[in-house]
């Protein structure tokens, strides 16, 4: 599905060769601050390379509308945007954003459980705590259905308990369904446990990649 070339983006990232397979998950770990959020970032070109080429499914991303691209190859940062409004306005905006049809509440309701938030869509969302923000974004993105998944950090915020929940539903839905998952994480136990493939970035080089069996 990507496939990178010689790509350097400023000083903080330098990638020789890499292949991210389509309808697989792939995570990305390595030493904070060592370019992994940019790597994520330059997936969808919100982030612009210098050198090299990466191509999404055969094409030069260069070549592609970047708008169009970032409809189906979503990125979910580690810190999520949340939008003036309540619960039902930021979910609702992701799939205004895509293009897509708008649900009824009790579409928006069923993602809510599945991300283990209960709470009403009236409420306002900037009174949510951290990790609930973290998991109003994650549904709002599943709403939209992406082609491509990029996640930096998605349960860095949340207790194990609710870490555990969070990451089971993930895994749920990429068995289901033929979404590509690049994921950022700090857990190597994480990454076994969800990767196909696990790629090391230290100080923005890859250092290692390992296809897990």
């Amino acid at each position: 599905m990507f496939r990178l070339n010689n790509v350097r983006y400023q000083d903080i990232i330098k990638v020789e060769a890499l292949y991210i397979q389509e309808g697989e998950t792939t995570c990305v770990v390595g030493e904070s601050g060592g370019g992994k959020t940019t790597f994520l970032k330059l997936l969808n070109h919100l982030a612009d390379y210098e050198e090299g080429i990466i191509t999404y499914q055969g094409e030069d991303l260069y070549s592609l509308d970047a708008v169009l691209l970032r409809r189906e190859v979503i990125l979910l940062p580690q810190v999520p945007v949340i939008f003036p409004g309540n619960v039902r306005d930021n979910l609702l905006i992701g799939l205004k954003f895509s293009k897509k049809s708008l649900v009824d509440d009790s579409r928006l309701l069923e993602e809510l459980v599945k991300v283990g938030l209960q709470k009403s869509l009236d409420v306002d969302a900037e009174e949510l705590s951290g990790g609930e923000k973290q998991r109003l974004a994650l549904a709002r993105v599943m709403l939209m259905e992406p082609k491509v998944l990029l996640l930096d950090e998605p349960t860095s915020a949340l207790d194990e308990e609710t870490e555990e929940k969070i990451t089971a539903y993930i895994n749920n839905h990429i068995l289901n369904s033929s979404v590509t998952l690049v994921m950022v994480t700090h857990s190597k136990k994480l990454a076994r446990e969800m990767g196909k493939k696990i790629v090391t970035i230290n100080n923005g080089t890859v250092t290692a990649v390992e296809e897990v069996a």
